[in-house]
């Protein structure tokens, strides 16, 4: 932190130099984060099951849903996924 430096003379109030770093507590954060997750946490897997699940969400949509998800993919709202339509 810088020296104090006494208000301006105008009356206005001084500047404080402020600043925390909170490496420390991001760090353990972390580690709380990963241990509650346990030793049998696959983030591969995860992602698997979250691909799985966007496929059947996106699975089966008539004529209408279709065209509605093709407009939002075409217009960046939703990603393409497969052949740029949603899974049959």
């Amino acid at each position: 932190m810088a020296p104090h430096t006494p208000p301006p003379s105008d009356g206005t109030p001084a500047l404080v130099d402020f600043s925390v770093d909170l490496t420390a507590q991001e760090v353990q954060r972390q580690a709380q984060v990963l241990a509650a997750l346990g030793p049998d946490w696959d983030p591969m897997e995860v992602m698997r099951g979250e691909e799985a699940a966007y496929d059947l969400l996106y699975s089966g949509l008539d004529e209408e849903q279709q065209r509605l998800y093709d407009d939002l993919v075409a217009v960046g709202v939703l990603p393409p996924r497969g052949g740029g339509h949603a899974a049959a």
